[in-house]
């Protein structure tokens, strides 16, 4: 087969420069990327070997060397791992196989004004996956020659990262495994001498459990073991850090590091992290983790499912079990019951460690930043998982209308006021907007504190968790949202509003007029500046989450809605004296008539909801303002 030219991806054409030129501040970290990928390339070997023992026969000491060729000015890292064939080749590095493709081009996108500024972003990269093209900061020109463990082909690939690669069969390909070849730039030489190549092992990739040999030394540049394995008093934060960016292929600090051995009936151990920024792929529908599992020290799979709840996917690392047996394969994973006893324990322990974190009032900024990262995915337990319910809950964090921090559930219990038994809420996309709802006037007169919820998740857990501490939840965009024994001071009271049978005229007009627009018309107790508002009955779906529900197509048919008037705002008590004096007949009650329309589609509008007859609401409109300037 003879060699066939191919086009990157388009996205890959324009990562390659901006990864050549603007993402990376320190070049050397490319070699931790190329070290980090030949590592995992010997642990899937090592675990395909378990069941086919012939894909390292003669070949059972897995290593990654480094060799520098001064003359030919070339860096070679080789490893005898799993190896790719023609097809993974093309896809593993000619593609970015991954539906975040497209919010890491948006996010380099946003980074337009920075580059050009000259400032540098090193998260992008990691949290994108696509550590191997750092490899051309250094090298105008990239081989890959790679033999995939027991195939009989080898394969070349190459490129100049210029828009385009090379592939074709190859005799020079390794026995097994991969060896990429680096043509260092000019200025580069750095990366030729053998010194230079030792410390940048040390630095980054000593955790690695492979041995890595530079030059023609014997005695391996790292320590060669399994950082979990080792006691937590032996491990620097350092090392820590750097076993992160090779398990998560990550660029940022991680935000806590998790560090346990589990002892009893089942024994594994645990170095699990939390990054301190948010994956890329934290809201991909499959919802995986990405924590690798290890049976006494041997890789088995990434991502198993089972062993990490979907809430906490966000976590990063490795679990090494004593118990599982070492030849279990990734179905019989699934079915097992240890690994629903490890889960348990894991989550139980993960969310123990938040709950000091979100206790500790001295780290109560770092909490937040927690929780604006990985929130709504924590708030997915809440109805997935009974068993840890209360403490999800006491983790929950939520900006309130009490000021601009976040606040806890026992802060907001704390500071119910006098006659209160329920916990308000709004739901909706947007604090800001959220801030300027009618619905929260009378909330607002009476000092009665409403959280803002601004998480998809949130339409759903209030599904399922009705209260907290006795207390029940309930959406101030609901009829039942009473204020009446609240009593708190509220200065609004002395709003002058019309006469009750003036109001009763109006809304009997009102409900007369709009019939099957609405389920009911009456006055409100919660408004205060506005003249009406739109409310969901007490057993009816909340407006925003069958607002959402429609919008993804899972709702045909939305619920009719309650019209509230508020009887002391000047309008309505000017429309009661008009209705309580005319009645509906003559022109004054065709006025009026159009009237109560005006005020259904003034509601719909604060809703944020599309009329359903604009052109009637601009007649309506037009009328109205025509005979106010008369």
């Amino acid at each position: 087969m003879s060699e066939e030219k191919l086009s990157f991806q388009a996205e890959v054409s324009r990562l390659l420069d901006i990864v050549a030129h603007s993402l990376y501040s320190e070049k050397e970290v490319f070699l931790r990327e190329l070290i980090s990928n030949a590592s995992d390339a010997c642990d899937k070997l090592r675990y395909a070997s378990l069941t086919q023992p012939d894909l390292t026969a003669g070949d059972a000491n897995f290593r990654i060397t480094l060799t520098p060729d001064t003359a030919a000015r070339t860096l070679t890292i080789a490893d005898n791992g799993i190896g790719m064939n023609r097809e993974e080749l093309v896809e593993n590095l000619g593609t970015i196989a991954r539906s975040g493709t497209a919010n890491f081009m948006a996010a380099l996108s946003q980074k337009a004004e920075a580059e050009k500024a000259g400032e540098k972003d090193l998260s992008l990269i990691g949290q994108f996956g696509v550590g191997f093209y750092s490899a051309f900061m250094v090298a105008g020109e990239v081989e890959v020659f790679s033999r995939k463990a027991g195939d009989s082909q080898g394969w070349r690939w190459a490129s100049d990262g210029k828009g385009s690669f090379t592939v074709g069969e190859s005799d020079d390909a390794p026995a097994r495994g991969s060896r990429i070849v680096l043509h260092l730039r000019d200025g580069e030489d750095d990366y030729l001498q053998t010194y230079r190549l030792q410390s940048i092992v040390k630095k980054y990739s000593d955790h690695i459990s492979i041995p890595v040999l530079v030059g023609d030394d014997e005695k391996p540049a790292n320590a060669a073991s399994a950082l979990w394995t080792r006691s937590k008093s032996d491990i620097t934060a350092e090392q820590y850090k750097e076993f992160y960016h090779h398990v998560s292929h990550a660029f940022d600090e991680p935000w806590l590091t998790l560090h346990w051995r589990a002892e009893g009936v089942l024994e594994y151990t645990n170095l699990l992290f939390i990054p301190e920024s948010k994956p890329f792929d934290l809201f991909e529908p499959e919802r995986k983790h990405r924590v690798k599992l290890y049976v006494r020290r041997v890789f088995i799979t990434e991502g198993p499912e089972g062993l990490i709840p979907a809430y906490l996917r966000f976590l990063r690392g490795v679990v090494d079990s004593e118990d599982l047996p070492l030849n279990v394969s990734r179905e019989m994973l699934q079915h097992n019951p240890m690994l629903a006893k490890m889960r348990t324990g894991i989550a139980k322990r993960v969310l123990g460690d938040l709950a000091r974190k979100a206790d500790d009032a001295d780290a109560k900024a770092d909490y937040a930043r927690f929780w604006e990262n990985f929130g709504a995915v924590l708030k997915e337990g809440l109805y997935e998982e009974r068993e840890q319910r209360d403490t999800l809950l006491k983790l929950l964090r939520a900006y309130s209308t009490h000021g601009d921090e976040l606040v806890s559930l026992e802060d907001y219990v704390g500071r119910m006021k006098p006659g209160q038994d329920a916990i308000y809420y709004i739901t909706g996309e947007d604090k800001a907007a959220l801030a300027r709802s009618p619905h929260l006037e009378g909330f607002r007169a009476k000092g009665v504190e409403v959280l803002f919820l601004t998480d998809a998740v949130d339409e759903f857990w209030l599904q399922s968790v009705t209260q907290y501490k006795d207390h029940a939840f309930k959406s101030v965009t609901r009829g039942g949202a009473d204020l009446a024994n609240v009593t708190a001071e509220d200065k609004a009271e002395e709003t002058p509003k019309a006469p009750e049978d003036s109001v009763a005229d109006l809304v009997a007009l009102a409900k007369l007029t709009l019939g099957d627009a609405v389920k009911d018309v009456r006055t409100s107790e919660r408004l205060r500046e506005s003249a009406v508002c739109l409310v969901a009955d007490e057993g009816d779906m909340d407006i925003h989450l069958e607002r959402m529900l429609k919008a993804h197509r899972r709702l045909d048919e939305t619920s009719k809605r309650i019209l509230e008037v508020n009887p002391g705002h000047p309008l309505i008590r000017r429309l009661a004296e008009l209705a309580k004096a005319n009645g509906a007949g003559g022109a004054q009650g065709e006025a009026l008539a159009d009237a109560a329309w005006l005020l259904l589609d003034q509601a719909r509008i604060l809703e944020g909801e599309a009329l359903p007859d604009p052109v009637a609401f601009g007649r309506r409109l037009a009328t109205f303002v025509e005979k106010g300037l008369a």
